[in-house]
């Protein structure tokens, strides 16, 4: 039997719900067993002093790579970046690995190539692709815990998107089990490159996936929510486009089964403030304007907007065909930062909590609404919130510990994924973390780069203490 451990604050929150004040939070065998309303430090396994101690935080959209593509990123890499920022849980998307995550076996692939290498919890989505309705509930009973689909190309030959008929026939497996569905919402709408414009100026990759791509899957995204209900929830990935938030208002208050996430980078970055050639900023569906961006910042504060996550999706440098390169590794004929033919994703896990931060307490984001926002529900959403999300007798003792007024400079050491091209690079924000807790195990701490030991490298447990979610 394990003896129990103590981490107390001067400030602790333990939910969306309370209110910041101390706390000593006793844990044995990486659950909690008791909170008493006192900060303890003679007690003190780990004492946070005046930090603010708060749930860890669960990133539900992540793409780790792994197998296959870990040149692009890899779960050693994904999980220290996370314990890095806080993130105790990571769900890993049904792509850009290979094989993609939609067969059982696929499934049983990533676990057992994760193994050894997890610093924090990691769990993964399955994917619907044409043809595999059979094995969707195979793979919910292995442990997946939902699965993703695109209604328009996803970049990657190996995970096509799936048509109404073929969604119809996989929603009719997942109605078995309430299944949840996970879309990304665009569909083809007739649009197409302007290629008379400048293929470096951000606007011409911009204006080839306008608003309405989006506008028009969610309206199919909802008719088939309706058509399932209740028995399949619906889930929309990276929201982009305000456009649609009036659909998913009224779908809402009709009570169907729909939730609604966006991502850090639609909320902290303007389609305006994109350099030319600056292709760590392309992403799909693509960062819109400013007056987008305001108009989700009032769905994220009025609840329309459920959750906020990373969508962390890196790739190569050269696959950006970015200038870091200096034209090394780019195929022939390609031009050094070309939006439109360049990879499209950002890199971001680990740094979301002082970018929703900084940008958010302007806009009277309140530090219980940062752990609604992307620790409880995207528990919820992972399904896992009976463990995880918030602190309270019983679940898993994943904590964050950090200074939600210290600068932080995104500088390129704090950045632990591989590839380091990431449109956030030496942005100032508000908020650093000190220490994270992955069921009552230190496995990053901040204070410890300086002197590496028996313990610690470079901030980081030398030994990983993350589990694969069932």
């Amino acid at each position: 039997m394990s003896q129990e451990t103590v981490f107390t604050s001067q400030r602790v929150l333990l939910n969306s719900a309370s209110e910041v004040g101390p706390a000593a939070i006793y844990v044995k065998d990486g659950k909690v067993v008791r909170i008493e309303n006192e900060y303890r430090p003679a007690e003190a396994t780990l004492d946070a002093g005046s930090k603010l101690l708060m749930p860890g935080i669960v990133d539900g959209h992540v793409h780790i790579n792994q197998p296959g593509r870990t040149q692009w990123e890899g779960v050693v890499t994904a999980s220290h970046a996370a314990a890095a920022g806080g993130v105790t849980t990571i769900i890993d998307m049904p792509l850009n690995c290979i094989p993609s995550t939609v067969t059982v076996d696929a499934y049983e692939q990533k676990r057992e190539s994760f193994k050894d290498g997890m610093w924090v919890d990691v769990g993964t989505w399955g994917g619907v692709v044409p043809g595999n309705a059979p094995d969707l509930v195979p793979m919910l009973e292995a442990g997946a815990r939902g699965f993703k689909c695109f209604l328009c190309d996803s970049g990657v030959d190996e995970f096509p998107p799936v048509n109404e008929e073929q969604l119809r026939l996989a929603m009719g497996e997942l109605k078995k089990k309430n299944g949840k569905l996970l879309f990304h919402a665009e569909m083809d709408t007739g649009a197409t490159v302007d290629t008379t414009q400048d293929p470096t100026s951000y606007s011409t990759f911009l204006n080839s996936r306008p608003a309405n791509m989006e506008v028009k899957a969610i309206d199919l995204v909802i008719k088939m929510c309706r058509e399932f209900a209740p028995r399949v929830p619906c889930h929309i990935v990276h929201l982009s486009a305000a456009e649609a938030l009036p659909a998913i208002r009224a779908a809402k208050k009709e009570g169907l089964p729909l939730t609604v996430e966006t991502c850090f980078h639609y909320l902290t970055i303007s389609s305006e403030d994109v350099p030319a050639r600056s292709t760590e900023y392309k992403c799909c569906p693509p960062i819109r304007s400013e007056a987008n961006r305001n108009l989700l910042w009032e769905a994220v504060l009025d609840g329309t907007i459920d959750i906020v996550v990373s969508d962390h999706s890196p790739c190569t440098p050269d696959l950006k065909l970015h200038s870091c390169c200096g034209g090394k590794g780019l195929a022939s004929g390609a031009v050094e930062g070309d939006f439109v033919k360049a990879w499209g994703g950002i890199a971001s896990v680990g740094i979301g909590l002082p970018l929703l931060w900084s940008e958010g307490q302007k806009r009277g984001l309140r530090l219980q609404d940062v752990v609604r926002l992307i620790c409880e529900q995207t528990a919820v959403h992972s399904g896992i919130g009976s463990s995880k999300g918030r602190i309270a007798v019983g679940l898993d003792a994943d904590f964050v510990v950090w200074a939600p007024e210290e600068i932080n400079r995104i500088t390129i050491d704090k950045l632990h994924f591989r590839n380091k091209l990431t449109p956030y690079k030496e942005r100032q924000c508000l908020g650093l973390v000190h220490q994270t807790v992955v069921r009552g195990t230190v496995v990053y701490d901040a204070s410890q780069k300086p002197q590496d030991s028996e313990q610690w490298e470079n901030g980081f447990s030398k030994l990983p203490h993350g589990k694969w979610i069932e």
